[in-house]
């Protein structure tokens, strides 16, 4: 049986934050990639089956292709509505029928998005009326006309989605034309469409994170969690929430570092770098990156046997801080300068050397989509398969998923 895979490419809104997913289909196997229909219903079988729609999504929305066919099957009534967008491909005719199945579907409580609109048509003109996000293809509008397509398409009661933003000038221009939605690789490595410099409590995490790394006391700690009263805030929500399961209410910076512990905590502050604000109340699809590819490292880490636990959370740490030179918009090197790393993490993270350089590659092309490249890599480690590295991708997303929301 062939084996299947996905990807989930993040959508992000104005602000930076993470709006939803679309969910790609990803074949492995001699037969190449399948036609739509069954490309959607694998994506289904597995986003909305067995995997279980709450370790992909978590909160977010999942937008999910389909094609004239599926979208005329009762099979897609069993998805979940509030957590579900059907997005029509370019593919679809767009007739009356489509279009009264499109109010049936939008009645029932899903929401729509169009596909690839390029240029207004009659047609169409109907389904604009209905459908909740309209998405705009870059590559397949000339720049020149593209402000008079938006100025057309901002009449509708939809909103607008910029899809294969591939360029920090792009992200700028389509931001500046009054988009509502982004989409593209570009924010696989996302930076703030406002311009905005980064937060001081940022420089306070990495030197929290040095402090803890390189062994340094509890006071010296409490100390620089002393200087930015944000995380002190933040910690004792997390410290306090059901999570962590106390009988005790936690009331003193001091005791929530005590009973948090040292190896929570410096995965906890790793993780809150790539938060949109100090207190976590946002999650920006950098920090989820983050922490799926951090929980993604480990667990290939502890596949092979001989290696400790100390090792797999060296794994986590290369994992989470391979995002530190697109979060602070400078060169890794100077990141790491100020940051006490062993040879191990820093080959990881500068020059994709070592099993972890290793890890961290197979990381990168499994968000890219390049299941054969991952394939290739894998050769190397005779205790790997395909399968295991999808599983431990599956529940990274899970693990990611869960401690973000």
């Amino acid at each position: 049986m062939q084996e299947i895979f996905f990807a989930r490419q993040p959508i992000v809104s104005r602000q930076g934050s993470l709006y939803a997913f679309e969910l790609l289909f990803r074949p492995m196997g001699p037969e190449g990639v399948l036609d739509n229909t069954q490309a959607t219903a694998q994506v289904i079988l597995n986003a909305f089956g067995e995997m279980g729609i709450a370790e992909v999504l978590g909160p977010h929305r999942g937008f999910v292709n389909f094609d004239t066919e599926f979208l005329m099957s009762d099979l897609l009534e069993l998805l979940p509505r509030h957590l579900t967008v059907l997005e029509l491909l370019e593919s679809v005719n767009i007739n009356d029928e489509i279009i009264e199945r499109c109010r049936d579907l939008k009645n029932k409580g899903f929401s729509l998005a169009l596909d690839d609109v390029r240029e207004l048509h009659d047609s169409t003109r109907p389904l604009l009326n209905l459908v909740n996000v309209i998405k705009v293809d870059l590559g397949q509008v000339e720049v020149a006309e593209l402000p008079s397509l938006i100025k057309k398409l901002k009449h509708y009661p939809a909103q607008l989605l910029a899809e294969k933003v591939e360029t920090h000038d792009q992200a700028r221009y389509c931001f500046d034309l009054g988009f509502d939605l982004f989409q593209g690789f570009y924010f696989a490595h996302p930076e703030a469409l406002s311009g905005t410099r980064i937060h001081p409590s940022k420089m306070v995490l990495l030197r929290i994170l040095s402090l803890m790394m390189s062994n340094e006391s509890d006071q010296k700690i409490e100390d620089a969690f002393k200087e930015n009263p944000d995380l002190i805030y933040s910690l004792l929500r997390m410290v306090n929430s059901a999570a962590m399961g106390l009988q005790t209410k936690i009331s003193s910076l001091r005791q929530a570092l005590m009973v948090f512990g040292r190896q929570p905590l410096q995965r906890w502050v790793q993780l809150l770098l790539y938060a949109t604000d100090a207190s976590m109340r946002t999650v920006s699809p950098l920090m989820q990156l983050a922490a799926t590819r951090g929980k993604f490292m480990e667990l290939i880490s502890k596949q092979i046997s001989q290696n400790t636990q100390d090792h797999a959370d060296r794994a986590f740490l290369v994992g989470v801080l391979s995002l530190l030179e697109a979060l602070l918009q400078m060169p890794m090197a100077a990141v790491l300068a100020c940051m006490n790393l062993d040879e191990e993490v820093r080959a990881a993270l500068l020059d994709r050397t070592g099993q972890m350089g290793d890890f961290l590659t197979v990381c990168e092309q499994l968000e890219q989509g390049d299941i054969r490249s991952v394939n290739n890599q894998l050769q190397a480690y005779t205790g790997l398969t395909l399968g295991m590295v999808n599983n431990a991708e599956l529940e990274a997303l899970a693990w990611a998923n869960n401690i973000l929301t």
